[in-house]
């Protein structure tokens, strides 16, 4: 089992949903992940956990008061210096959303928006470090990037982030995909997808999860049964069986079972 007791630098660090349906969300991942959830917690503007076999997992939260939910997924990126990501982001255009905010003890957060309009958020952890456990089922085991404007993002997330590029892939007349790993080194952590000639007009550049499962089949089959709906059916590829689907208020996320 692949843990972690922080993030490097710079790495996803965790995932959260702000969902229209909390009752709902909190069966639906249940059922779909094995996912136990936390009552949702006032003090902090009703956010609540998601968790698997006692190890945190997830967040989400509903309304809050007239901002209502955008039934989407967001990730954050682990930072040692939330203020100095900060200034770094918005000295390469980014749109600041919530500046530095600390969450109790718990570590600090700030939301912005790239230059290529993608919402991703940041977390310095304090004694909630995020993700322990990856590439497991029901957790993440990649973070993806699907953009028009791929070498503007890598260069962004190469600055703010500290991240360095492991590779470039391209075949043929597919639009380049970059893998990106942290300063430190190690293993990619992250994927940028040119998404220039797939995104659907009007659609934001966003980053997308990607949720560990036995049988990507089988998952898209319990996500119709359960109400949500299949964006893309499963398909194979090098890097294992994907598919795109939606909770029942829509919010689209990502299965991933890998090569046996």
């Amino acid at each position: 089992m692949p843990t972690r007791a922080a993030p490097p630098n710079g790495a996803p660090t965790w995932a959260d949903l702000w969902t229209s349906d909390v009752a709902g969300s909190r069966r639906f991942y249940g059922e779909l992940f094995g996912w136990e959830s936390t009552d949702p917690q006032a003090e902090f503007g009703g956010y609540f956990t998601f968790s698997k076999d006692g190890v945190d997992v997830a967040g989400a939260m509903g309304d809050m008061g007239d901002m209502k939910a955008d039934n989407r997924w967001k990730v954050y990126f682990a930072t040692d210096d939330a203020e100095a990501t900060l200034k770094a982001a918005s000295a390469e255009g980014a749109q600041v959303l919530s500046g530095a905010m600390a969450v109790a003890d718990l570590g600090v957060q700030s939301m912005l928006v790239d230059p290529s309009g993608a919402v991703f958020g940041t977390w310095q952890p304090g004694t909630f470090p995020g993700f322990t456990v990856l590439e497991e089922p029901g957790t993440p085991n990649w973070f993806e990037l699907a953009t028009r404007d791929h070498d503007r993002a890598v260069a962004f997330y190469r600055t703010v982030l500290g991240w360095e590029v492991a590779q470039t892939v391209t075949r043929g007349t597919q639009p380049p995909y970059t893998l990106l790993r942290p300063a430190e080194g190690g293993a990619p952590v992250a994927g940028i997808m040119d998404g220039s000639g797939f995104l659907p007009e009007g659609a934001p550049p966003s980053w997308s999860v990607y949720w560990q499962v036995d049988d990507a089949a089988a998952s898209v089959a319990t996500v119709e049964r359960l109400g949500g709906r299949t964006v893309m059916a499963p398909q194979a590829s090098p890097y294992g069986t994907i598919a795109v689907v939606t909770d029942p208020s829509g919010a689209e996320f990502r299965f991933r079972s890998l090569p046996s």
